[in-house]
């Protein structure tokens, strides 16, 4: 009885350190208000850890001490979002803006929108169980994401109790970011660290970070949260979906989000007009660089949720809510070299080597030429001074050349005839813009290319093996091509160096359970020319086999939605050379899926069964693969091409001309997007 007296006694202790704790980490993170030093700080802290060392079954699982991390990830699970995680449409000017504004009053008159700064970060989704955090979940493709919920709980702007009147359950969704003084205090440290080991200036960009975001989503993947906690991201948390919480509006759901202890932003404001948005975004058009963060633009969103649901979405982005972004940052530094770099395809890239400039809060050292077209309408010339500018501040680019501080004695540029890594004669086919190598079984980054693509998260997901590890396998003669992965012994891949028992065996396991993954992602996988995932899946889901793709003719393949001449021309090129006839015979032998049967669309309905429907056109309330997805998950069958056959012709807006003659010619009913979708409720 004494030991549970005291059992008790710890627990009320335990408690009330962590209370402490959570009220003074909010003061100091998210309200920027300390009420005590960090001295008292860790000196509560400590005192929390020897307790929970000494009772584990009394330490809570959303401990403060969490916060410092420590834990290893090996696989983060993904996860599905009980509400898609969408995007915002962009624009980029006031005209563009105002013709949003015209449609939103359009469609629920007088409106009343919340502006808010574009923070670039990653966006992350956290859910809230009796104020407690139980999940984090990144946006991923916006349907599932990953799973990294130790990794949040070092964020110390997160909060891991919440306080106040908030719902037995919520899902808060933001942005996470690297604060500037901490991804400018990590370069900095970068720097010291190689200076003192003798590097130059060219070795230490390489190992710097380069800019905030890419180090924030690089860091939140991290598999050792303790490194998380290092890097001390941040957070602002914005979106708030509550079933319980009975707010009306956004601006309000904010104002609550903030009495529960998230951090939210303080640059927020209702604006009654248009012209009092514009005003806001002209007003952080200059301020936004002297914050804290990256910021590249401004959300406007409209605020009253009736009139949100109202107006709706499209597949992809709420038809509410707009992101202006302002015009790219532009700068002007010297071109010293084209390079060029060879895909995985054989398209050769140029590279412009620049003097490094800042621009945009990075250091911008390199941007892309994309084909020999470029560079000649624009007459680049080695050591010609160059303007350069982000497009979307995202990819950097030359938009002019100087001519007033070019050199006399500078030489036009010659574009390269032979392929850099194998030297093999470049072809540029009529019509494309890029050069090719055609050496695919000979040229080195191409066949690395092809082996990094096809064990690839889309494709066969064999997680187990990385880029450097098969650059490792193709230099000592392990693998060639694709089908090699299914050869390897364990005693390949012990005797080299780095690799013990487990990490062999993973990767061994990894490749004999890609032999489950669906005919099509084994097609996307093969790597053919414009062969991409969707359109891999419409092969598959058309073909129903690897045979049938492989004997098809060009005119076949193009009966298939959306396969034009340049498809169809290049998988029927691809299964001409002998050399990918053998390779797929391969892989049918070591058990890998070529047949449509065991692809994740199996019917999981009969209310389609008989039917056969073509789609035409695009749609508002579904995607053209969800229509899809939607056809097959109910027993119908889908066709590219309108015959006799054909049940429904499902209608879009912009529906192709000669889809609707030959439905009507053969008396195919036509039938909208909401009767397809009342079909499927039936």
């Amino acid at each position: 009885m004494t030991d549970l007296f005291k059992e008790d006694a710890i627990r009320k202790k335990i408690e009330e350190l962590t209370q402490q704790l959570n009220y003074h980490n909010h003061q100091y993170y998210v309200l920027s208000d300390p009420k005590i030093d960090d001295f008292a700080f860790d000196k509560l802290l400590k005192e929390l850890e020897a307790l929970e060392k000494e009772y584990p079954s009394c330490a809570d699982e959303n401990s403060p001490t969490k916060r410092v991390g420590g834990d290893i990830t090996k696989k983060f699970n993904t996860i599905a979002h009980k509400s898609r995680m969408m995007s915002l449409d962009n624009t980029y000017t006031l005209e563009e803006l105002q013709d949003f504004h015209d449609r939103v009053t359009k469609d629920i008159g007088e409106v009343e929108y919340v502006c808010e700064l574009k923070i670039d970060g990653v966006a992350i989704s956290i859910t809230y169980l009796n104020g407690k955090l139980k999940q984090a979940v990144t946006r991923g493709d916006g349907v599932q994401g990953d799973e990294v919920t130790t990794n949040v709980k070092t964020i110390r702007s997160v909060p891991l109790q919440l306080t106040g009147d908030y719902p037995p359950e919520l899902t808060i969704r933001g942005e996470i970011f690297m604060p500037k003084t901490v991804f400018n205090q990590i370069n900095e440290e970068i720097r010291v660290e190689l200076e003192e080991k003798g590097l130059d200036e060219e070795e230490i960009f390489e190992q710097q970070l380069k800019n905030p975001r890419n180090a924030t989503s690089g860091t939140i993947k991290q598999q050792d949260s303790k490194a998380v906690a290092a890097r001390k991201l941040d957070a602002f948390l914005y979106t708030v979906i509550a079933e319980e919480a009975h707010i009306t509006n956004h601006y309000e759901s904010v104002m609550k989000a903030r009495s529960w202890g998230f951090k939210v932003s303080e640059h927020i404001r209702k604006c009654g007009s248009l012209e009092e948005v514009i005003k806001f975004i002209n007003e952080w058009e200059k301020k936004r660089f002297d914050l804290d963060f990256e910021t590249d633009g401004i959300v406007v969103k409209v605020n009253g949720y009736t009139q949100q649901k109202t107006l709706g979405s499209t597949a992809k982005s709420p038809r509410w809510a707009i992101a202006f972004k302002y015009p790219p940052e532009k700068a002007t530094t010297i071109l010293q070299e084209i390079t060029f770099q060879v895909g995985r395809t054989g398209s050769i890239t140029p590279v412009a080597n620049l003097k490094p400039v800042q621009l945009a809060g990075t250091t911008v050292k390199r941007a892309s030429l994309h084909n020999a077209d470029i560079i000649a309408q624009m007459d680049l010339r080695i050591g010609d001074t160059v303007s350069v500018e982000k497009g979307g501040e995202i990819i950097p680019k030359i938009t002019a050349v100087d001519l007033s501080k070019r050199s006399p004695d500078s030489k036009e540029f010659k574009y390269i005839t032979h392929c850099p890594e194998c030297n093999t004669t470049l072809i540029r086919k009529e019509g494309e813009a890029n050069h090719y190598c055609p050496n695919e079984d000979g040229c080195s980054p191409q066949i690395l290319g092809k082996l990094v693509h096809f064990i690839g998260r889309k494709a066969m997901n064999i997680d187990s093996l990385g880029e450097k590890t098969i650059a490792l396998f193709l230099e000592k003669g392990l693998v060639k091509n694709v089908a090699d992965f299914y050869t390897l012994k364990y005693d390949d891949i012990i005797q080299l160096e780095g690799f013990k028992e487990k990490s062999t065996q993973n990767i061994l396991e990894g490749i004999e359970k890609s032999k489950e993954i669906p005919f099509a992602r084994v097609l996307f996988g093969l790597g053919i020319r414009y062969v991409g995932e969707t359109v891999a899946k419409k092969l598959a889901h058309s073909f129903q086999n690897m045979d049938a793709i492989m004997h098809a003719n060009s005119e076949t393949l193009c009966s298939v939605d959306e396969i034009g001449e340049k498809i169809a021309d290049s998988v029927v090129a691809h299964f001409k050379r002998p050399a990918n006839v053998e390779l797929i015979e391969r892989l049918k032998s070591y058990g890998l899926q070529f047949e449509a049967s065991v692809d994740t669309n199996i019917a999981t309905s009969t209310r389609l069964n008989g039917l056969t429907f073509v789609y035409s056109g695009t749609f508002s309330k579904v995607s053209r693969d969800e229509i899809e997805d939607l056809i097959l998950n109910n027993g119908g069958k889908k066709s590219g091409s309108v015959s006799k056959k054909t049940s429904f012709l499902i209608a879009g807006d912009k529906m192709g001309p000669e889809k609707r003659k030959k439905a009507e010619e053969f008396g195919v009913k036509i039938i909208s997007e909401d009767e397809f979708l009342a079909m499927i409720k039936e």
